[in-house]
């Protein structure tokens, strides 16, 4: 399969803080990417890095033949690079249709409004919003301000997407609709890395998990193997617990 990002060693600090500590994987082509770990492990900071929000401090990123360690977030973005924000800010004086026309723009792939605007009603009607297109943006539901950060994204036409905590505050019925949404997306060519902290979504959309503790690169492999590792379980369960679950060797 084809390499399409690959993070070297890269760190990101704050001070004296290693919010990310060397951290190496790389992502192929069409993959479902699960990346988890508890509160304050890197996770976001990730991703900022990734799409420049943070440079990295240490290492180097790559995606597809670029080098973007360096790159600003307006140029990555148009490199196909495109990413959700776990808290969902959308232009609130705008109508749903401006909000997700604004992606397209400011990717280029839209060479006028008019065009915007016929991308933006795909992409709309792709996640359910069509029939809110006219409406201002913050008269929308919790779930639907996440379907409008996706179309949003979707807009920027990318070729790796990166979502952080998009099941963050839904139901459950909310959740397998936008899981539903999520899986399309991926059957439409996009590789897709996602945030996620429920594990029965980690096990049912990814088809590998990243696991991060401290910032570090603790675990990696099918979620079955993942969920499975003594350091995964001690970083979420402590080492008692760990060591509780180990089987043990017959006298």
């Amino acid at each position: 399969m084809t390499v399409l990002l690959v993070l070297d060693n890269v760190s990101r600090r704050f001070g004296g803080l290693n919010a990310v500590d060397g951290v190496t994987f790389s992502v192929e082509k069409g993959e479902i990417i699960g990346i988890i770990g508890p509160n304050g492990a890197g996770k976001t900071t990730l991703i900022n890095m990734i799409t420049g929000v943070h440079p990295a401090t240490g290492g180097r990123v790559r995606f597809g033949d670029r080098d973007i360690t360096r790159l600003r977030p307006y140029q990555i973005a148009r490199l196909g690079l495109a990413r959700t924000f776990q808290i969902v800010q959308p232009f609130p004086k705008m109508t749903v249709l401006e909000n997700v026309a604004a992606g397209a723009l400011f990717t280029g792939h839209a060479g006028s409004m008019r065009e915007a605007h016929a991308l933006a009603r795909e992409h709309l009607d792709f996640t359910g919003l069509a029939n809110m297109a006219d409406r201002p943006a913050a008269a929308l539901t919790l779930a639907r301000r996440k379907r409008l950060e996706l179309a949003k994204s979707l807009a920027m036409r990318p070729r790796l997407l990166m979502l952080d905590e998009v099941n963050a505050g839904l139901n459950p019925t909310e959740i397998e609709e936008a899981l539903g949404i999520i899986r399309r997306v991926a059957e439409g060519g996009v590789t897709i890395m996602v945030i996620e902290h429920l594990m029965r979504v980690v096990l049912s959309i990814s088809h590998r998990v990243i696991v991060l503790h401290h910032g570090q690169l603790i675990a990696q492999g099918s979620p079955r193997e993942v969920l499975s590792d003594r350091n995964v379980i001690e970083a979420y369960l402590g080492a008692k617990y760990a060591a509780a679950t180990e089987p043990r060797t017959p006298q």
